[in-house]
């Protein structure tokens, strides 16, 4: 039995994919999913995840996550349900490692920054920057920009949060794209791209735990009064009284992950015995999610990011680097744009065009590690040109 054959009828198969914009032959020894998840792997942008954060800077301490162990850990849970569900593991894993591709430096300060600079430019999204990088910033390959990932998988990219139409108003590149591969905006996308999004949830969350308690910015007893997460940590200090914190931490954590993992597999589990889809399309014309927490749990999620939201994002030393961050991207920004001369040989012309400088210059910056931020920062410093 091949791994095609295991995949369940309304899953998204490669066999049936809808193809690339540039027609490619077929790989005899991989399918087009895993070509696109090999090819998201051995791009510069998601090597460039290693030294990118989503919370602290790079010189807090490097045992805090990064958008790439990120990343990596999404793809973990996001296989792991995918098989389970009889969907395809490969385009699961695929869109969970290039999500956070289009990540600037400095995680959602940086964002927030870029989005400052960018507002007399069309603004500045991630989500849109992913799609730009794929499909044009990636430059490596002999006959096309980008890397001319199937239209599944850039439908996941863009979609994953659910439908765009009527979304208002659509990032420019967005639009853009979809004149030239119509990726159907108003419609669910197929179920990996659905379970991968919820995948990042699980993954964020409870690892946003674990680095803050790490970093002190809460501690365990704060997180008694929480539903799922405080009944968890009693359950393993209670099994275990003598367990040291470092171990505590883990032990309570994966208890939730899993827990989390279960529930997401139940709800999905019964919305898919309860519309009984025929075939990925009836997924993608469902109206609504197919893949989802049960209300219970949906409750408990949105209790921890509120709880993550104000004691560890809103925490002054968070709030610190946040507005450090937001310096840096933004007198960054600025000298790009009034002196193009100052990119490297291969930006500058396409930022000398006015209508395309802040984009180019978006771009560039939103390509950098926090630390190669920080490094041009200094580095501009010391010959003056940010004040």
């Amino acid at each position: 039995m091949t791994p095609l054959d295991r995949l369940a009828p309304y899953a998204t198969s490669p066999a049936a994919s809808r193809g690339r914009l540039y027609p490619e032959a077929e790989s005899t020894t991989r399918t087009s999913f895993q070509r696109d998840r090999d090819r998201v792997i051995h791009s510069t942008a998601f090597r460039r995840l290693k030294h990118k954060t989503q919370v602290f800077v790079y010189h807090e301490g490097d045992h805090y996550r990064t958008r790439l162990t990120h990343s990596l850990e999404v793809a973990q849970i996001a296989r792991s349900v995918c098989r389970t569900l009889a969907l395809d593991e490969d385009l699961g894993e695929a869109l969970a490692l290039a999500h956070d591709l289009g990540h600037p430096p400095f995680g959602h300060a940086g964002e927030e920054a870029l989005d400052e600079c960018m507002a007399a430019y069309g603004g500045f999204d991630h989500n849109a920057q992913a799609l730009r990088v794929v499909t044009t910033l990636e430059r490596k390959y002999a006959e096309f920009d980008g890397l001319n990932l199937t239209w599944e998988t850039l439908e996941g990219l863009v979609k994953h949060n659910g439908p765009l139409a009527g979304a208002s108003p659509l990032p420019e590149t967005i639009v853009a794209y979809n004149a030239r591969h119509d990726l159907e905006l108003g419609t669910f996308p197929g179920p990996e791209a659905q379970i991968a999004a919820l995948s990042d949830d699980i993954a964020y969350n409870n690892h946003d735990i674990d680095d803050g308690l790490r970093a002190g910015l809460f501690d365990i007893d704060d997180l008694a009064p929480l539903p799922l997460v405080g009944p968890v940590f009693a359950e393993v200090k209670s099994r275990y009284p003598q367990i040291e914190r470092a171990r505590l931490i883990h032990e309570a954590v994966r208890r939730v992950i899993d827990r989390m993992v279960n529930d997401l597999l139940a709800e999905t589990g019964r919305r898919l015995a309860e519309a009984r889809p025929g075939a990925v399309r009836d997924i993608r014309g469902l109206g609504r999610a197919i893949a989802a927490f049960s209300p219970e749990m949906a409750a408990h999620n949105t209790a921890l990011k509120a709880f993550l939201f104000e004691r560890m994002y809103r925490h002054k030393r968070v709030n610190e680097m946040t507005e450090k961050a937001k310096r840096v991207v933004k007198a960054l920004f600025r000298v790009y744009m009034d002196d193009p001369e100052s990119l490297p040989p291969e930006w500058r012309d396409a930022a000398r065009e006015a209508r395309t400088k802040a984009r180019h210059v978006a771009d560039y910056i939103a390509g950098m590690t926090d630390r190669f931020a920080l490094d041009e920062r200094q580095r501009f410093n010391r010959g003056a040109a940010i004040s």
